[in-house]
C-alpha cells in the first residue's frame, strides 16, 4: 500500500515538474519571438526599451550641437523630424518668388522698402533658429556671424538700424527694392510657453498700430502663430502671411489669401515615429517598411525622407504649399497612401507605448501630427498612450510616466530640447 502511495507521489511530483518546465520553455520562446507583452514587461530593462525622439532633437538650445548621449541612449535609440534646412530655405525661397511675382502690388505704401514682420517660434529651438535663418537668408537681411546667421528677434526695426539684421535688396524688372525686416520677435507667452498663436495675434495687432502699411509682408515660424496674425490683422488688411507646417486650416486659408506654407511631411514623420518602434519590437531590420518593403508592402521611396547615421536621425523632406498646390494638402491627417497598409496582428501582436506631446495646443502636434499617429497605431498594432504636456514644464509630463515598466516603447517629445535627461533618468533606473 505505501509503495502504492509513493509511486502516486512521485508520478504526480513529475508530472508536475513537467509541467512547469514546459511553461518556462513557452515564455522564453514567447519573449525571443517578440510575441508576449508581460514577457518583455518583466524580463526588458526600462532602459534596452526602444526610444524614439520626435519634433524635438535632443540638442543644445544655444549651440544647436546635439546630444549624442540621449541619441545614442541604447541600441533602438533614434530621432524622428525633418530637415530643418531644407524647410527653411524653402520657404524663405516661397516668400521671395511671391515678393518677385506680385512687386507691382506687394509695395502697399509706395516707399520702396517691402516691409516684413517675423514671428520667431522659440528662440532656443534649432527648427525656429533654422526657419529665421532661412527668410533672411533668401530675403537678404541676415547678418552672418561666426556661429553662423544671427537668428535674434529685433524687436522693432522701422530705420533699419538693427545690428541682428541688414536691409537687403531685390531686383525685379530692373528695379531695386529695399527689403526690411521690420520687427521680429519671439512669441512667448508670460507663462512661458513658446510658439503661441496668442501672443502672435496680439503681436501684429500692436506691430500694426505703429507700422500700418510699411508692412507688405507677414512671416511666421509655423502656422499655429502665422494663422493667428492672419486671423487677427493681416485677412482684413489683404497682406500675405507665411507660415510652416500645412496645418489644415492655414492651408485652405490659402484660397482667402494667405501666402503659403510648408508641407514637413508630417505624414512620413508620424509614419517613421512608430515604424521604427514596431520594427524594434519585432526584432528585425531597423529599416522594414522604410528603405525595404514589410510583409504588407509599406514602403517609402527616398524623395521624402533620408537617415543620417552620425545622429541616429529620419528626416522627411519638405514641399512648400502655394496657391499652385494647396489643393493637394487640404487634409492633413490623411496616411501617406505607400506606408498605410494594415500590418498582420498575429506576425505583429499588440504592443503598449509611452508618447507625449509637448504641448496639448500646439497646432500642428494636435491637429496634425496626432491624429496621423493615431491612424498609424492601428495599422501597426500598437496600443498608445498619448500625454498632452503644458508645453512650459517638462516635469508636467515626466510626473506621468510613474511605470515606465508597463510599457514597450517610449516616444518622447520634450518642451525643451536640453532636457533629453528628465526622461532618460526615468527610464535608467
Amino acid at each position: 500500500m505505501r509503495k502504492a502511495i509513493a509511486w502516486v507521489l512521485a508520478a504526480a511530483m513529475t508530472l508536475s515538474l513537467a509541467a512547469c518546465g514546459s511553461s518556462s520553455s513557452s515564455t522564453a520562446a514567447s519573449t525571443a519571438g517578440g510575441t508576449s507583452d508581460t514577457a518583455q514587461t518583466t524580463t526588458v530593462a526600462n532602459k534596452d526599451k526602444p526610444l524614439i525622439w520626435f519634433n524635438r532633437q535632443p540638442s543644445n538650445s544655444t549651440t544647436g550641437e546635439l546630444d549624442m548621449a540621449a541619441l545614442s541612449f541604447n541600441e533602438n535609440t533614434y530621432y524622428v523630424g525633418f530637415d530643418a534646412n531644407q524647410g527653411a530655405e524653402l520657404q524663405g525661397q516661397m516668400v521671395k518668388e511671391y515678393i518677385e511675382a506680385h512687386i507691382d502690388t506687394i509695395d502697399r505704401n509706395g516707399d520702396g522698402v517691402i516691409g516684413y514682420v517675423l514671428a520667431i517660434g522659440d528662440i532656443g529651438h534649432n527648427d525656429s533658429i533654422a526657419r529665421t535663418r532661412g527668410v533672411r537668408s533668401a530675403l537678404g537681411t541676415a547678418v552672418d556671424e561666426a556661429n553662423g546667421i544671427v537668428s535674434d528677434p529685433v524687436g522693432v526695426n522701422t530705420d533699419g538700424s538693427a545690428t541682428a539684421v541688414k536691409d537687403g535688396t531685390i531686383e525685379v524688372n530692373g528695379v531695386t527694392y529695399t527689403v526690411r525686416e521690420l520687427a521680429s520677435q519671439e512669441m512667448k507667452n508670460s507663462a512661458g510657453a513658446t510658439w503661441d498663436a496668442g501672443t502672435a495675434g496680439n503681436a501684429i495687432t500692436t506691430w500694426a498700430a505703429s507700422l500700418g502699411d510699411q508692412i507688405d509682408i507677414v512671416v511666421s515660424n509655423n502656422d499655429g502663430m502665422g494663422m493667428a496674425m492672419f486671423n487677427a490683422w493681416s485677412r482684413a488688411n489683404e497682406v500675405p502671411t507665411f507660415g510652416y507646417d500645412a496645418n489644415a486650416d492655414a492651408v485652405a486659408a490659402i484660397a482667402e489669401g494667405y501666402g503659403g506654407t510648408i508641407s514637413q511631411h508630417a505624414d512620413v514623420q508620424a509614419y517613421l515615429t512608430l515604424r521604427l518602434i514596431r520594427n524594434a519590437l519585432d526584432g528585425v531590420d531597423i529599416n522594414t517598411g522604410i528603405a525595404t518593403e514589410d510583409d504588407a508592402g509599406n514602403v517609402l521611396s527616398d524623395d521624402v525622407y533620408y537617415y543620417d547615421e552620425a545622429s541616429r536621425s529620419y528626416y522627411a523632406l519638405n514641399v512648400a504649399v502655394t496657391a499652385e498646390n494647396y489643393e493637394d494638402y487640404l487634409d492633413s491627417t490623411v496616411p501617406y497612401a505607400p506606408v498605410s497598409n494594415q500590418l498582420d496582428a498575429a506576425a505583429h501582436p499588440e504592443k503598449s507605448v509611452w508618447l507625449d506631446i509637448y504641448n496639448a495646443a500646439d497646432n500642428f502636434l494636435s491637429a496634425t501630427y496626432q491624429p496621423l499617429l493615431q491612424k498609424y497605431d492601428d495599422l501597426m498594432n500598437l496600443k498608445v498612450d498619448y500625454i498632452g504636456g503644458d508645453g512650459q514644464n517638462e516635469s508636467n509630463i515626466t510626473n506621468r510616466l510613474g511605470n515606465p515598466s508597463q510599457y514597450d516603447a517610449f516616444a518622447i517629445n520634450m518642451v525643451k530640447t536640453d532636457n533629453a535627461t528628465s526622461y532618460t533618468a526615468l527610464l535608467g533606473q
